[in-house]
């Protein structure tokens, strides 16, 4: 039976990641009374699941594989908690929150509650099932020994990198001609050049038309390609057999599911995210969204920022706290990492004009490499605009450019020319002086 009593909070949160514990912990130092809804451990995606944490711990692990094969270039031998699942909003003279039929209200109230792997049926591809996610990534128990992975985003580049390197034979399946479609296109050349010279297979243009167990209780996926001309055309061009690792990486959804937020009069958008404006606010008013339920910047440190500025702007007085959703830099723990910032070299030409636009570009082999068989590239990019040549991209892929970024970030972030690299002592030798020595 539900409680008719109510348990009222100043500041309410719902979702127990990155972006909703930022901004209950900022909300209570602030002197506001919080509390956390949360069904699974703290730390959302990012933390306890996948790609922050644990699959940094994972790439890291194939890192130190990847060095084992250069250990003898270098001289070396050897080797406030309540449940989730039954959460809802009802109306009420604030939003109230029903949990396992206890009610709870707050004049605040945050959604944080993040997303999920993006998942076929077999109604999509018959067989699709016998698959897994991200999520499941991180569950395996031993090594797979043959391993699949379709899509082309970068938690795709990642699990492909860290299988490979640690020893699986690997397949990408890429429904177009590379992967990091959306970054710029000198990242992605190079970043699917580097998955091929890893020894990744990379099936382009393809798609999964079934998945079957077969006798060995080992999977064959049966691929397609489609001709862009004939869209309702399509050719078997392979199977791929005794796969023990099928991984599904082809996007998130928001986890959105139940929590009556259209009788609330929160709008979605045609895929399931909150729509929110510049401040985090949705269409009913006291009620909140921060992180990936958004669907913008789908990244951890952004639903911090943005939990701890909804806090000081509700408990702090801040009326114009907000997050600024520009230049914000990203990296990919691919093998070798990219770090990128900022605009690619076409959106630059799209918004300013191809004549306004000069990019600054070099490719070398990193010192590290100067005693090792094993060869990778560094490859970076300045993308610049009008005559003073303000900085407004920075792309890059290399040893070391996950850890280079964050202080060319705080530059670009400052408004800084191509001119103000230029007066940049070098560190020598280093590959990060590259940058600031551009012609």
């Amino acid at each position: 039976m539900a409680s008719d009593a109510t348990t009222r909070f100043d500041f309410l949160v719902i979702g127990g990641g990155s972006g909703g514990l930022a901004g209950a912990r900022r909300a209570a130092e602030l002197g506001a009374t919080a509390a956390v809804v949360e069904s699974h451990k703290l730390g959302g995606t990012c933390v306890s699941k996948n790609v922050c944490f644990w699959s940094q711990v994972m790439w890291n692990a194939a890192v130190h594989a990847e060095y084992l094969h250069d250990h003898s270039d270098y001289g070396f031998d050897g080797g406030h908690l309540m449940d989730l699942a039954l959460t809802q909003f009802i109306d009420g003279p604030d939003p109230t929150v029903e949990v396992n039929g206890k009610k709870y209200t707050a004049p605040h109230i945050l959604i944080a509650t993040g997303g999920f792997p993006s998942v076929l049926s077999d109604s999509d591809v018959p067989g699709a099932s016998l698959g897994i996610t991200s999520d499941g990534f991180f569950e395996l128990e031993s090594l797979p020994k043959r391993s699949v992975i379709v899509g082309a985003g970068y938690i795709a580049v990642e699990m492909a990198g860290i299988l490979s390197t640690l020893g699986s034979k690997t397949s990408i399946i890429c429904r177009q001609t590379g992967v990091l479609r959306n970054f710029d296109t000198l990242i992605s050349s190079n970043c699917t050049k580097e998955l091929q010279n890893s020894g990744i297979e990379l099936w382009k243009n393809t798609q999964v038309k079934l998945v079957s167990k077969t006798g060995n209780g080992l999977l064959e996926v049966t691929l397609v390609t489609k001709d862009p001309e004939k869209k309702n055309e399509e050719e078997k061009i392979g199977t791929i057999q005794e796969v023990d690792c099928l991984l599904w990486a082809i996007g998130r959804e928001p986890n959105t599911a139940g929590l009556n937020l259209s009788q609330m009069g929160v709008d979605i958008d045609e895929r399931g995210f909150i729509v929110v404006d510049e401040f985090q606010n949705t269409t009913r008013q006291g009620i909140y969204a921060v992180g990936d339920v958004c669907g913008k910047a789908l990244l951890t440190p952004v639903a911090i920022a943005a939990g701890r500025k909804l806090a000081h702007r509700l408990f702090d007085g801040k009326e114009d706290a907000k997050v600024d959703f520009s230049n914000i830099p990203t990296v990919v723990f691919s093998h070798p990492p990219i770090g990128t910032v900022g605009l690619t070299e076409e959106e630059a030409i799209k918004i300013r004009g191809k004549e306004n636009v000069k990019s600054y570009k070099t490719s070398f082999t990193p010192m590290y490499h100067a005693i090792t068989t094993r060869k990778t590239q560094c490859i970076m990019k300045l993308v610049c605009v009008g005559k003073e040549e303000k900085v407004v991209g920075l792309h890059m892929q290399g040893i070391g450019c996950d850890e280079m970024l964050q202080g060319f970030a705080v530059a670009i972030k400052m408004g800084a020319t191509k001119a103000d690299f230029d007066k940049t002592i070098a560190i020598h030798p280093t590959s990060s002086e590259e940058f600031v020595t551009m012609r």
